[in-house]
C-alpha cells in the first residue's frame, strides 16, 4: 500500500477501517443511497410513500405489487421527481469523484476541479450565453435553442482545461506545479470576464446568474437527463479504472514511472475526464460547490489514500449529499427552494473548520 501526504497517522484508530470493514462501509453507503432516494422521491406537495414509490417503478419494470396508488401519484414521479432524482445522482456522483481523482493527480487532499480552471470556464460560457443570447449569440440561439446553454458550458470547461494543459505542458511532460499556477491565473481571468458579463446584464438575467451561478435542480427533466447522461457516464465508469496509477502516483511521479505507468497519459486522461464530467454538470446544474471538496476528504479519514476504494466511495457519497442538499433547499424556505450552494457551502465550511480547530488540538 503506497504510503504518501494523503496517510493520516494521527487519527483516531477507530476512522481507519481494515480492510475487510472497507466493503461494509461500501454497503453502508449503497443502503444509505437507496434510502436517501425513497425519501427524496415521496417527498413534496403530493405525499408518496416509499411503498407507493417502489410499486411506481415497479410496474415501470412490468412487475405486479400490492401498495396501491393514483395516477396523480405516477405522473408526478415519473415526470417531475424521477428525472430530478437521476440527474442529482449523476452529478454529486460525478462532482465527487471527479474531487478525488484531482486530489490524487495533485497528491493535494485540498485539490478539486475548479482549481484548474474547469468549473470557472464552463460557469464563463454558460454566463455569455445567458447574457448574449439575443444579441451577439442571437444565430447561435436560433440554431441551438435550449441546447444552446449545456452545449456552451461543456465546451467552455474543456476550452479552459486544454488551454491550462497546454500551458502546464512542456514537450511531453505536464508539470503539475505549472497545471496549478495556469489554473489559477485563469481561474482570475476567467473570473472577471464572468463579472463583466454580469455588470452588463439586465434585472431579467441578473436573476436568473444568481440563482445558476449558486446551483439548482430545479430545471431538471428527461430532456437534460439524457443531454448530460453520457458525459457523466463515461466520467463515473472510466475515472475507477484510474485507481492503481493514481495509488502509484502517491509515491511520486518517478516511482510511478519506475513500476511501469504511463505517468503523462494517465495525467492527460485524468484532467480529460474530469473536464468531461465537471462541464457536464456545471452546464445542468449550476455552479454546486464543496461535493468535491469535502466527500474524497471526508471519506479518506475512513477509507485511507486507496483510490481502489477512495473513487467508488465517493461516488456514492456524493450522490447522497447532493441529494439530501436538494431535499433541505427544497424544504427549508418552502414553498421557495434555495439554491443548493448554499446548503451545500454551509454543510461543507464547519467541517473544514472542525479539521482546522483539530490539527490545532492536536498540535499540527
Amino acid at each position: 500500500m503506497p504510503t504518501s501526504r494523503f496517510s493520516h497517522p494521527q487519527l483516531p484508530a477507530w476512522l481507519m477501517l481494515a480492510g475487510g470493514r472497507r466493503s461494509g462501509l461500501l454497503l453502508g453507503l449503497w443502503l444509505i443511497l437507496g434510502l436517501t432516494c425513497l425519501l427524496v422521491l415521496g417527498n413534496g406537495v403530493v405525499a408518496i410513500s416509499p411503498a407507493q414509490a417502489l410499486a411506481i417503478v415497479a410496474d415501470c419494470l412490468g412487475l405486479q405489487t400490492e401498495w396501491p396508488y393514483s395516477a396523480e401519484q405516477r405522473s408526478v414521479l415519473l415526470a417531475i421527481r424521477a428525472p430530478r432524482l437521476v440527474l442529482g445522482l449523476m452529478v454529486g456522483a460525478s462532482l465527487a469523484i471527479s474531487g478525488a481523482a484531482m486530489q490524487g493527480l495533485f497528491r493535494n487532499p485540498l485539490a478539486d476541479p475548479a482549481l484548474i480552471g474547469i468549473s470557472s470556464g464552463a460557469a464563463l460560457a454558460a454566463v455569455a450565453v445567458i447574457v448574449l443570447q439575443n444579441t451577439l449569440l442571437n444565430g447561435l440561439n436560433a440554431l441551438l435553442g435550449q441546447y444552446l446553454l449545456p452545449a456552451a458550458a461543456i465546451s467552455g470547461g474543456f476550452a479552459v482545461s486544454w488551454l491550462v494543459y497546454r500551458l502546464a505542458g512542456s514537450g511531453d511532460r505536464l508539470d503539475i506545479g505549472s497545471l496549478l499556477l495556469a489554473g489559477i491565473a485563469l481561474n482570475a481571468l476567467a473570473g472577471s470576464a464572468t463579472g463583466l458579463l454580469v455588470y452588463i446584464a439586465d434585472d431579467d438575467q441578473l436573476r436568473t446568474l444568481t440563482f445558476w451561478s449558486m446551483g439548482s435542480l430545479t430545471g431538471a427533466g428527461w430532456d437534460s437527463v439524457l443531454l448530460g447522461a453520457p458525459f457523466l457516464i463515461l466520467n463515473l465508469l472510466l475515472l475507477p479504472l484510474l485507481a492503481d496509477p493514481l495509488n502509484a502516483l502517491l509515491l511520486g511521479e518517478a516511482e510511478a514511472g519506475h513500476l511501469g505507468f504511463p505517468v503523462e497519459r494517465l495525467k492527460a486522461f485524468a484532467v480529460a475526464l474530469v473536464a468531461l464530467g465537471v462541464g457536464a454538470a456545471v452546464a445542468l446544474t449550476g455552479v454546486i460547490g464543496f461535493v468535491g471538496l469535502v466527500v474524497p476528504h471526508l471519506l479518506r479519514l475512513a477509507l485511507g489514500p486507496d483510490h481502489r476504494w477512495l473513487l467508488p466511495g465517493s461516488a456514492l457519497l456524493g450522490a447522497t449529499l447532493l441529494l439530501w442538499s436538494d431535499y433541505l433547499a427544497r424544504n427549508l424556505a418552502a414553498p421557495a427552494e434555495v439554491p443548493i450552494g448554499i446548503v451545500t457551502g454551509a454543510l461543507g465550511s464547519p467541517f473544514f473548520l472542525w479539521l482546522l480547530f483539530r490539527q490545532k488540538l492536536m498540535g499540527h
